[in-house]
């Protein structure tokens, strides 16, 4: 196989955790800036960590660190039975491993919160590196986080993807010179418009599958 690499982004990619997160985000906001939010208002807040979103978006930052913590423990909680298992995501991260092809994560998430999640999810195995966004100066859609991985991986642009569900993540794998495709293939994912087209866009895990097949030809 051509590509040595493959780097995922990770909510609405490989985890179905966006749901979860948005519950999170709307009920810390709630209780503690006494305000509604909507997914999409949650969804223009994404790019920093969980506490760099709560921190630069609450109005009542007396209540901050306590925020933070309380979402943390609501999404921790919510993995016990709101996060499907995607066997599908799960069988895909084990035929790449089985193939040598490295798998890399880039999420804006921090590194707490994808603790909390890739644990849940038993996927931390198959991971060769994950940067998360207490990792990066300048998260998504800046290519750092991407550059960082190849780097710590060995691996050139030319011989990696990306793959992620926001516009943010398709700015940024195309910054990076990756080819780069968005994904679709979970019940909820971030952005249906891209600044930049990417170089595919796949409905469905299956559809992956052929994309590693034709680079096998």
């Amino acid at each position: 196989m051509s590509i040595q690499a493959v780097l995922f982004d990770f909510d609405g990619t490989l985890a179905d955790t966006l749901p979860l997160s948005f519950n999170a985000f709307r009920s810390v906001f709630k209780q503690h800036d006494h305000r509604e939010v909507t997914n999409d208002e949650l969804v223009a807040m994404f790019g920093p960590t969980e506490e760099g979103i709560i921190d630069e978006n609450f109005t009542n930052k007396a209540a901050v660190l306590q925020a933070i913590e309380d979402y943390y423990s609501f999404y921790e909680k919510g993995h016990d039975h709101n996060v499907p298992n995607e066997q599908e995501l799960v069988d895909l991260l084990q035929h790449l491993k089985e193939q040598g092809v490295k798998i890399g994560v880039i999420t804006g998430k921090s590194r707490r919160a994808f603790a909390i999640s890739s644990e849940a999810l038993q996927l931390q195995q198959f991971f060769d590196v994950t940067i998360t966004g207490d990792d990066v100066d300048k998260p998504k859609p800046d290519p750092e986080g991407i550059h960082k991985a190849l780097h710590i991986l060995g691996v050139d642009s030319s011989n990696a993807i990306f793959v992620g569900d926001s516009n943010a993540d398709i700015l940024a794998g195309k910054a990076a010179g990756l080819r780069t495709y968005g994904v679709r293939w979970l019940s909820t994912y971030q952005s249906s418009v891209y600044d930049i087209l990417p170089d595919g866009l796949f409905n469905s895990v299956a559809q992956f599958y052929k994309l590693l097949e034709n680079e096998d030809k």
